[in-house]
């Protein structure tokens, strides 16, 4: 059993290591180029990364938007040039990692090699979190607690094979979790289970329950890979895995509490095996995304060998539709205001691309990073993606804002 009374906070065993904080550079982006997240003592230009920015934004700023064929739907106008882009030097071009996370209080976490980051986007206030130590050290993921009343926390996995838990507020190390045997690649929320998922590369997905000292939940053998991409369903009902054994899980949390109930007795977690195990990708699969609109709708991306975005019935475990993007899927949101589908893409493009759900018909490309895109986050109110790129460049593209409100004239 979980007992939780002796344990701070909601989710307990605070950890106090010292609340580190330290304010960086932010320049004035109101020339159009790139600002710059680093240290006050580090001189930018010996970086060198402000040419990459100016490159990439005189690149956007030149390109023409894309007319797709109209034919019966009315397509709204997407800008292809980023709203922002920000300097993020060290940026670790690595597949199978997940370095950004949007958190709903509208803060950026940012990992750059060893250390994380913190852009706040209300008041653009940036905060140096950690730095893992060792040379050979360096963040593989993050991911921001969903769970209402503990959005403030969070998990940070790294390549020693622990995960970190956070305290933003404070910046003070909350616990360690540690279980896997190789570095933690990708995490995930489940609100209603109130549990942090970890993937890692020894193929292993844990469910935790951070608030008990005892807190795998449940421990999930499926891959045979790492597991590199992780995303829960809106109910938090399913959770959808992928690794580069190019294969994609479809788990039940049901399974997982049912382990959960029955582990006290036993002394430690059952192993649990996925609902589907699904191997029409051909490359590994990190993008995912659920439909907000279309419950068991889960829309998944392959890599460089296989370059299609797939969409499941994840009740029947059948592709419902596969598209072939010609690139390298590396990230995938879906917006419930405008229902479409924003996809991020490494070699050969280094692009985004905007759909129309309905028809897959390619609403707009962003071409404005000079290396592939890694991740890609969405804004808390919907209308604004982040991505970060092999190019140094974390960049934002208002690609779902909803058109402003026409006003209406009356006679007189």
């Amino acid at each position: 059993m979980c007992s939780t009374d002796s344990l701070d906070g909601p989710f307990g065993g605070s950890v106090t290591v010292g609340g580190l904080r330290r304010t960086l550079n932010f320049g004035d982006s109101s020339n159009g180029r790139g600002t710059t997240i680093m240290p006050r003592d580090v001189d930018p230009y010996a970086h060198n990364h402000h040419k990459v920015i100016q490159r990439a934004v005189a690149s956007s700023i030149n390109s023409k938007n894309l007319k797709p064929k109209l034919g019966k739907r009315n397509y709204r106008t997407i800008s292809d040039v980023p709203t922002r882009v920000l300097d993020a030097p060290d940026v670790l071009d690595d597949y199978y990692l997940n370095l950004i996370s949007w958190s709903k209080d509208n803060v950026l976490a940012v990992a750059l090699g060893p250390s994380v980051y913190l852009w706040d986007a209300s008041t653009e206030e940036i905060t140096h979190v950690l730095t893992v130590p060792g040379e050979q050290s360096y963040i593989s993921s993050v991911s921001w607690c969903t769970i209402p009343g503990s959005t403030k926390y969070l998990a940070i996995g790294t390549s020693n094979k622990t995960i970190q838990l956070w305290d933003a507020e404070t910046v003070r190390k909350v616990r360690n979790l540690g279980e896997h045997r190789g570095r933690v690649s990708s995490l995930t929320w489940n609100d209603s289970k109130k549990w942090l998922t970890s993937g890692s590369r020894d193929s292993i997905i844990f469910q935790h329950d951070v608030r008990c000292s005892d807190h795998v939940v449940a421990k999930y053998t499926g891959h045979a890979r790492e597991v590199c991409g992780l995303s829960w369903d809106e109910e938090g009902h399913s959770l959808a895995s992928g690794g580069n054994d190019n294969m994609l899980c479809i788990w039940d949390a049901a399974m997982s509490s049912r382990n959960s109930s029955s582990r006290s007795s036993q002394g430690s977690s059952l192993a649990i095996s996925p609902r589907f195990t699904l191997r029409d990708h051909k490359a590994a699969v990190k993008a995912l995304g659920w439909c907000p609109f279309k419950r068991g709708l889960l829309a998944s991306g392959g890599g460089t060998a296989d370059r299609s975005i797939k969409f499941w019935n994840t009740v029947s475990g059948k592709v419902t539709r596969s598209v072939n993007t010609g690139s390298q899927v590396c990230s995938l949101v879906w917006s419930n205001r405008t229902r479409e589908l924003c996809s991020a893409h490494g070699y050969s493009e280094n692009q985004l691309i905007v759909w129309d759900y309905v028809t897959m018909t390619r609403m707009q490309e962003l071409k404005s990073h000079v290396g592939r895109v890694l991740n890609m986050e969405m804004s808390p109110n919907g209308s604004t993606v982040a991505s970060i790129g092999a190019d140094d460049t974390l960049r934002f593209w208002d690609v779902f804002r909803p058109p402003p409100k026409s006003r209406r004239r009356y006679k007189s």
